[in-house]
């Protein structure tokens, strides 16, 4: 990575970071777009974060899941079906779906999750009912944060599922979209998010045996 694209970067802790990916996707995308994508992931996570000390970490890891995404649309990488689960905040709804359907399908399927106008981090509880329920938080819910949706992630999906985020989710031909009508476990107690929990579990289980029976 060059010595000058610390500056076109809008935090210079970046420049590792961006230059680990450009190492990792080399042959793949150049480090201009590399850059281009690890700057777009920063400020936009900055728009919603109320501790910055993190950021640089979560910029580099939601870049790669972007350049993931677009290599699969692209066909230069990977082939693997993939599930994008969307709800307003990606800190309750999204994120279960998401642990649930990871856990249960292992490496059969890509799972990921975002966030219309995403909160600043995934609710306390959610994480409890999902350790409940068996979900490996040093796994399957490992480093889970609430992240923006993004066009590349939308791309790359087989199929969409929206939970709560109404018409703020684009609608792209070619995308399989279903809607899953849970509520919203945002401050409530531990026995309602469990029920949510289990009402989305449910929701799993049925897309599984489409998908990987």
């Amino acid at each position: 990575m060059p010595a000058s694209a610390s500056s076109s970067l809008p935090d210079e802790r970046l420049t590792s970071g961006a230059a680990r990916l450009a190492s990792r996707y080399a042959g793949h995308f150049a480090p201009e777009t590399v850059l281009g994508l690890l700057s777009d992931s920063y400020v936009r996570l900055t728009e919603h974060a109320r501790v910055r000390t993190h950021l640089v970490v979560l910029a580099e890891r939601l870049t790669a899941e972007r350049l993931d995404a677009l290599a699969q649309t692209q066909g230069v990488m990977g082939s693997q079906r993939r599930v994008l689960f969307v709800c307003s905040h990606n800190a309750g709804r999204s994120q279960m779906a998401a642990a649930l359907l990871a856990h249960r399908a292992g490496e059969r399927i890509t799972v990921s999750s975002a966030g219309t106008h995403p909160a600043a981090e995934v609710e306390p509880l959610v994480v409890q009912a999902l350790t409940e329920k068996g979900v490996d938080v040093n796994g399957d819910l490992a480093g889970a944060f609430p992240k923006p949706l993004t066009a590349e992630v939308i791309e790359a999906a087989d199929i969409v599922i929206t939970m709560g985020c109404g018409d703020a989710c684009p609608v792209l031909p070619g995308r399989r979209y279903l809607d899953w009508p849970v509520a919203d476990p945002e401050g409530a107690p531990i026995a309602v998010v469990r029920t949510i929990r289990d009402a989305i579990d449910a929701h799993v289980t049925e897309l599984l045996v489409q998908l990987a029976p």
